[in-house]
C-alpha cells in the first residue's frame, strides 16, 4: 500500500519548506544543499507542481507547496509522536510553551506548578517574546498561548479566555487619588484587530477627557514592568483583567472606575494541527482549561 511512496523526498521537502532554505535542511538532515535540490525537483516532477518559488537569496513555498507542507508536517508528527512511545523513559518529557513576556510572567508560570503535580512526568520550557512565532516553522514551540481577534484556520486553536482593560492602581493611591494631579502609567499595548486600547479610548469612556493633557505619563514597553510599577504607587495603570488578576487577589492592586472597560481579544492556544493529540500538548491543553476554570 504504501511501498510507492516517496519519503525520504517528503522528509527532505518538509526541512526545506519549514526552514525556508535548501542550505538549512542540508544541514538539518546531514546532507549537501545539492541533494536536497534533487530529491524536491524529484517530488516536484512526480507530482506535476512547482513547491518552491527560488530566489538567489533562498526559496519561498507555493500554494501547492504551503498545503503540502502542512498536510505533511502534521504527518511525520504523528510518527514521531508513535516512536516516541518506543524510547527508553529516561527524563521528562519537555514541552515548549510560547506566549508574551506578561502573560508568561503574571498568569502562566504562577499557575505551572499545578500543572507539575498533576502532571509530574513532563518539563515546561517557557519561550518568551512580544512577536508572534510561527509555528507553522518553528517546530521547536509545541504549542503557544495568544491574544487574538480571529482564529488561523491554519492552526489548531483551543478557546481560553476572553480579555478586557479597566483602570487599577495600588489601593493607598486609589483610595487618595487628586484627580486634577493624575500619574497614569502608558502602556504600548500589542493588540491584533481593531481594538482601540489607550488611555484616550478609557477617558473617552469615563468622561475623564482632561486627564489627557493635565496627566504626568510614565511610559513602559512591557506588560510585567508596567504591572510592577503601578503596584509601587507610580500612577495608574489601564491593564487586561488576565494580567492583573492575582495582584488583586493579593490586594496589590484594586480596579478605578471598574464600571468603566475596553473590550479586547481572546487568549487562545495554537498549534499545529495533529499536536494537540501528544500526550504531552493534550495534557497541558487539558490542564490549560481547568486553570481557567479555577480563575472564573
Amino acid at each position: 500500500m504504501f511501498s510507492t511512496l516517496p519519503l525520504n523526498a517528503l522528509r527532505t521537502f518538509e526541512a526545506a519548506a519549514r526552514l525556508g532554505s535548501f542550505k538549512a535542511a542540508a544541514e538539518e538532515l546531514s546532507v549537501t544543499p545539492a541533494a536536497v535540490s534533487h530529491q524536491v525537483r524529484g517530488l516536484e516532477t512526480r507530482l506535476g507542481a512547482m513547491l518552491f518559488k527560488r530566489f538567489g537569496q533562498g526559496v519561498v513555498v507555493t500554494e501547492e507547496g504551503e498545503l503540502l507542507y502542512r498536510q505533511t508536517h502534521r504527518a511525520l508528527l504523528d510518527i514521531h509522536g508513535s516512536l516516541k512511545a518506543f524510547y527508553p523513559d529516561t527524563a521528562p518529557q519537555v514541552l515548549t510553551i510560547s506566549t508574551t513576556p506578561g502573560l508568561a510572567a503574571a498568569w502562566l508560570i504562577p499557575r505551572l506548578g499545578r500543572f507539575y503535580r498533576r502532571f509530574p512526568q513532563f518539563n515546561v520550557r517557557v519561550d518568551t517574546r512580544n512577536d508572534l512565532v510561527d509555528i507553522l516553522r518553528d517546530s521547536s514551540i509545541d504549542l503557544a498561548i495568544r491574544s487574538v481577534s480571529c482564529d488561523d484556520p491554519k492552526l489548531f486553536c483551543q478557546e481560553l479566555m476572553n480579555e478586557q482593560f479597566s483602570v487599577y492602581g495600588a489601593p493607598g493611591l486609589v483610595e487618595s487619588l487628586d484627580v486634577n494631579q493624575v500619574e497614569l502609567i502608558n502602556l504600548h499595548w500589542k493588540i491584533p484587530g481593531a481594538f482601540s486600547i489607550n488611555w484616550e479610548s478609557w477617558c473617552a469612556a469615563a468622561g475623564c477627557q482632561a486627564w489627557i493633557e493635565a496627566a504626568r505619563m510614565r511610559e513602559f514597553d512591557d506588560e510585567h514592568f508596567a504591572l510592577g510599577a503601578a503596584i509601587a504607587g507610580q500612577g495608574l495603570v489601564l491593564a487586561s483583567n488576565v494580567l492583573v488578576a492575582d495582584s488583586l487577589r493579593r490586594g496589590e492592586l484594586v480596579a478605578y472606575r471598574p464600571e468603566v472597560t475596553l473590550h479586547g481579544p481572546r487568549y487562545v492556544a495554537v498549534c499545529v494541527p495533529g499536536r494537540e493529540r501528544q500526550v504531552n500538548v493534550s495534557a497541558f491543553l487539558m490542564w490549560l482549561t481547568t486553570a481557567v476554570l479555577q480563575d472564573q
